[in-house]
């Protein structure tokens, strides 16, 4: 086993790269980093929203009264690129209905309403997959799929589907993004000072299911502590050979996934494309942890670290939270407001969304909820007119023309700003940070993306609909044509006889159907001549 000075000096000797652009934000991480994961106490009310994923949100599988038990699966995934959702404790389903929920939209999803008893009584768990480098690595995914577990990170992309990359994709390099780049967030931080064992056990895991050449975990270098603490634990394991803890410089935002490629590969993605088309699979740390549950535990994704900071928050610290915990809930346990925020953030100041609705739950998704007080983030004032200086695209790291995708989306020529590879822009907020005329880019940018998801959407169904309609046309002009068919079918069946004239039947004499409807015709010529007969005579009667 390489000693801790070796690995050290192995990690320095790699080389880095630089992405464009970039900013230098105060990273205020301080606020909340210095104390111990503390685990907020269970509340009385779990809010378990169906869709706190990418992809189709789950379907219930309990109803209003079921009694549930912590880990218990109560949302089946709908379809492959979704994921399900267990109960965070045990207790009773008190209602499934729309509830207002943490999404940029502000809107209500639906979720299940659950009030806990107390008793936090587990459910029977999967049995532990400790010999999994002997299974298949479907029988694997699909224990991760089992619990749930989405990216970590943010994006909650399903990970059992960005751990099927394809047989036509071989990934030789599986990055563990501990970067952490947003300002004020710090549970990243703390879990890799306190579990960074559990961090590269999923590490071994994945890179098993990947069959991935090798790792690279990347940590921006204002966290020593996290760098030493992960280094020490590779060099407590066998890892070594294979996997790097790699320091990479401050910079935001080195933490995007393709700016963190770039950073410690070299490698470029695509436009449009993923890391698997050029062989490389990114996860967060947080993912890796919650892989390493499942599969060495049988554990679902039940609970998640969430920051809670800012200088409005009297106590910031870093919590584990059960999925469903209202916001309020972590807010009262780190003391409450020090003073009223001026805003209350979903997320970081460059990447996160006011919070309008304090009872909203905790996802998957969420990392961290900052309540800022106005000297932390002053009134800009009103957007003024832009000045053409080119700061956006200067500090932009995905290499875009920000000043042009703000005109086409302002204008709503939807067309040309995909010209301009609007989708390529990954919402970091740099460009709206340096803009001297204060304009809310971004906020055009997302304007503009939900507008065209929109009409794609739009779009499709309608291409549905005219397919449907067509192939309901199909049907029914098919059965007229085959009604016909049989029609005509009969007809001939009918006049071919006649035709022929009367066709001698078996035993010599006549046709049996011509005789029928010959003796018919007599039997009603019979009857005419009766009632004639009868009314001549009762003309001829004498009147009284």
């Amino acid at each position: 086993m390489p000693s801790l000075p070796l690995a050290l000096a192995r990690a320095q000797d790699e080389p880095l790269w630089t992405f464009h652009g970039g900013i230098h934000v105060p990273d205020e991480k301080a606020l909340s980093n210095a104390e111990p994961i503390e685990p907020l106490p269970l509340p009385a009310r779990l809010v378990i929203p169906l869709q706190q994923h990418i992809g189709a949100p789950a379907r219930p599988l309990v109803a209003v009264g079921d009694r549930v038990l912590k880990g218990q699966l109560i949302g089946a995934p709908e379809g492959y690129v979704s994921a399900p959702v267990h109960a965070s404790s045990s207790g009773r389903v008190a209602a499934i209905e729309e509830h207002p929920v943490a999404h940029p939209s502000n809107l209500s999803a639906p979720c299940i309403i659950i009030e806990t008893d107390g008793e936090d009584t587990w459910a029977k768990l999967p049995e532990p997959l400790t010999h999994y480098a002997q299974l298949d690595p479907a029988e694997l995914r699909e224990r991760i799929r089992w619990a749930g577990i989405v990216g970590m990170g943010g994006a909650s992309f399903p990970a059992s589907v960005k751990l099927s990359p394809g047989a036509d994709q071989r990934i030789r390099t599986l990055i563990i993004n501990g970067a952490e780049c947003e300002p004020y967030i710090s549970c990243d931080d703390r879990l890799m000072r306190e579990r960074a064992g559990r961090i590269l056990e999923g590490v071994r895991i994945m890179r098993h299911l990947l069959g991935a050449e090798r790792a690279i975990v990347g940590i921006e270098d204002n966290k020593p502590e996290a760098i030493e603490a992960m280094r020490l634990a590779l060099a407590d394991s066998d890892m070594d050979p294979w996997t790097r803890i790699q320091a990479i410089p401050t910079l935001y935002p080195s933490g995007g996934e393709k700016q963190l490629i770039r950073i410690l590969t070299g490698a470029e993605v695509p436009t449009r494309g993923i890391p698997a088309q050029i062989g490389i699979v990114c996860h967060n740390v947080g993912t890796a942890a919650a892989v390493a549950d499942a599969v060495l535990d049988g554990r679902p994704l039940i609970a998640r670290l969430v920051t809670v900071t800012g200088r409005a928050i009297a106590h910031p610290r870093n919590l584990e939270v059960p999925i469903g915990t209202p916001a309020e809930a972590l807010i009262n346990h780190c003391g409450g407001y020090r003073e009223p925020p001026r805003k209350l953030l979903c997320g970081g100041p460059m990447m996160g969304f006011t919070l309008e609705h304090i009872e909203a739950p905790i996802t998957k998704a969420l990392n961290c909820l900052l309540a800022l007080t106005p000297a932390e983030t002053p009134d800009p004032g009103a957007a003024r007119a832009c000045i053409r200086c080119g700061r956006c695209a200067d500090v932009c790291p995905a290499n875009l023309l920000p000043q042009q995708l703000y005109w086409y989306s302002r204008s709503r020529d939807f067309d040309r700003v995909q010209d301009y590879n609007l989708f390529d822009c990954i919402e970091c907020g740099c460009c709206a940070q340096v803009c001297p005329s204060h304009i809310p880019l971004v906020q055009y940018y997302r304007f503009a993306k939900q507008t065209i998801w929109a009409r794609e959407r739009e779009k499709r169904q309608s291409e549905l609909a005219r397919q449907r309609h067509a192939a309901k046309q199909e049907r029914l002009e098919r059965a007229e044509r085959e009604r016909q068919a049989r029609l005509r079918q009969k007809q001939a069946a009918v006049a071919k006889p006649a035709a022929n004239g009367a066709a001698p039947d078996a035993a010599g004499g006549a046709d049996p159907r011509q005789a029928a409807i010959a003796a018919a015709r007599e039997r009603a010529a019979a009857r005419k001549q009766a009632q004639a007969t009868t009314t001549a005579t009762a003309e001829e009667a004498p009147k009284e």
